[in-house]
C-alpha cells in the first residue's frame, strides 16, 4: 500500500518587513540578513491572526467537501499553543466542516511536532485506508524587538492531506530518528519568548544531521546518490546548508553540485517568509516542488527535521506521477506577492499589540479565518 502526501499547501500573514530595512533600523550591515543567514523578508502576523487562523487558512485552500468527510484526525504541530489545555486542532476541525467523528489532537516538540504528526498520520492511514489525515505546521515565531533572534522570526502555517494512493508523494516507511536531552532553545512556561544558545543551537543541528544520517545510511544502504533533491528544516536558510555541506564534501562534484542547486530552489519560498519553526521544513518541500524544474515522477527526495532539545528524523518520500498538476504553484506566488509591507515603525507597533483575555473585544480582519472577539476569557473565531 502506497501512503503520502495527497495535498499540501501553505498560508502565511499578509504583511512582512523587507530585512534590508530591518537591518538598517538595526544598525546591521544589510548583507549579515541577506548572505549571512540567507533572509530576504519576514512575515509578521496582526493581533487577529493565531495558529489557529494560520492553520485553518493553509487547511481550506486544498480541502473539497469529500475531504471533510473521509478526515477522521486532524493533527496540529506547534509551538505557539494558545491554550494550555485545549488542543488548536479542536478549533481548527470545528472552523473548517470536519466530520464529527474524528479525532483531534496537538503535538508539541520544538520544530518537529508536525513530523511526528505526519508519521501518526501515515500508520493510522495504513490501517485504515479509506481514510485521510490532516496534518497542520503552524507557528509563530517570536524572539522580541532588537534582539539576536529577530531577523529570523516569521508565521505561518502548512497544511498536509495524507492519504491512500496520494498525488503528490508517497512516503517512505524508512524514517530514523534521534533523541538528544539538550538545552540548545527553550522557553519555560510564563516566559513570553523563547531561551537560546545560538552557536550551541547550530552545532546540536549539524551534529544530529550527522548522527541521524550515517545511523539511516547504515539502515538503509542508502547514499547521497539516492536523492534527486535533500529538504532540511530551515530556522533560517543557511542553516541547512551548513548541515550538508560536511556529509557530502567527499561525494563527486557534479553530485554536490546538485544536491545544492536543489537546496537553493527549496530555500526560495523560506527567504520571503522566515521562520515557521514546525513549518519550516515542509515549506522549503513545497519551495523545491515548486520552483525545481528537474524533479520528475519516481525521483525520491530526502527530509531531515529537527526540532530543538532535541528530536530529529530523516526519511525519504517518492514523487507521483502527474505530482505537478496538484501543487499550488500561482497560488502559493499570489500570496506572497499579495502582501503588504509594513515599516519598521508599523511592524514595531504590530509587535508590541497582544490580545488580552480579560476584557471582551471586537476586532475586524478581512482574512477568511481571523479572530473576531474575545468573549469570556477566550478567543471567538470569524470563518
Amino acid at each position: 500500500m502506497k501512503v503520502g502526501i495527497d495535498k499540501l499547501a501553505f498560508f502565511v500573514p499578509n504583511f512582512y518587513v523587507d530585512m534590508t530595512e530591518l537591518a538598517v533600523a538595526r544598525n546591521v550591515d544589510p548583507a549579515k540578513f541577506h548572505i549571512g543567514i540567507g533572509q530576504d523578508q519576514m512575515a509578521v502576523n496582526p493581533i487577529t491572526e493565531d495558529i489557529i487562523t494560520l492553520a485553518a487558512n493553509a487547511a481550506a485552500a486544498v480541502l473539497d467537501e469529500k475531504d471533510k468527510q473521509m478526515i477522521d484526525m486532524v493533527i496540529v504541530g506547534t509551538e505557539s499553543a494558545v491554550d494550555e489545555s485545549k488542543a488548536s486542532a479542536v478549533i481548527v476541525h470545528g472552523l473548517l466542516d470536519i466530520q464529527p467523528f474524528a479525532r483531534s489532537i496537538e503535538i508539541k516538540e520544538a520544530c518537529y511536532g508536525a513530523t511526528a504528526g505526519l508519521a501518526l498520520a501515515y500508520d493510522h492511514v495504513r490501517q485504515y485506508p479509506e481514510q485521510k489525515v490532516l496534518v497542520i505546521a503552524a507557528d509563530i515565531a517570536k524572539y522580541g524587538l532588537n534582539t539576536g533572534g529577530e531577523p529570523t522570526q516569521g508565521a505561518g502555517a502548512v497544511a498536509i492531506v495524507v492519504s491512500a494512493a496520494p498525488h503528490i508523494l508517497v512516503l517512505g516507511n524508512d524514517n530514523v530518528s534521534l533523541t538528544q536531552d539538550v538545552y540548545d532553545f527553550w522557553r519555560p512556561m510564563g516566559q513570553a519568548y523563547p531561551s537560546v544558545d545560538g552557536k550551541f543551537s547550530n552545532a546540536t543541528y549539524i551534529d544530529a544531521f550527522s548522527q541521524v544520517w550515517d545511523e539511516y545510511a547504515r539502515r538503509t544502504g542508502t547514499h547521497f546518490a539516492n536523492f534527486a533533491g535533500l529538504v532540511f528544516h530551515t530556522p533560517y536558510t543557511k542553516m541547512g546548508k551548513k548541515a550538508m555541506l560536511p556529509k557530502i564534501e567527499a561525494e563527486p562534484i557534479n553530485l554536490q553540485e546538485h544536491l545544492l542547486a536543489q537546496y537553493e530552489k527549496g530555500i526560495i519560498y523560506n527567504r520571503r517568509v522566515g521562520n515557521l519553526y514546525t513549518g519550516s521544513l515542509y515549506l522549503s518541500l513545497i519551495s523545491l516542488l515548486e520552483n525545481s524544474s528537474e524533479l520528475v515522477a519516481g525521483d525520491k527526495l530526502g527530509l531531515f527535521s529537527y526540532g530543538s532539545g532535541s528530536v530529529a528524523e530523516f526519511f525519504s518520500a517518492e514523487l507521483v506521477e502527474g505530482f505537478a498538476e496538484h501543487l499550488r504553484t500561482k497560488a502559493h506566488l499570489a500570496l506572497l506577492d499579495g502582501r503588504v509591507q509594513l515599516s519598521i515603525d508599523e511592524y514595531e507597533r504590530m509587535f508590541n499589540t497582544h490580545i488580552d483575555l480579560n476584557h471582551n473585544t471586537h476586532f475586524t480582519d478581512d482574512m477568511p479565518f481571523s479572530i473576531s472577539e474575545v468573549l469570556d476569557n477566550h478567543r471567538v473565531y470569524r470563518k
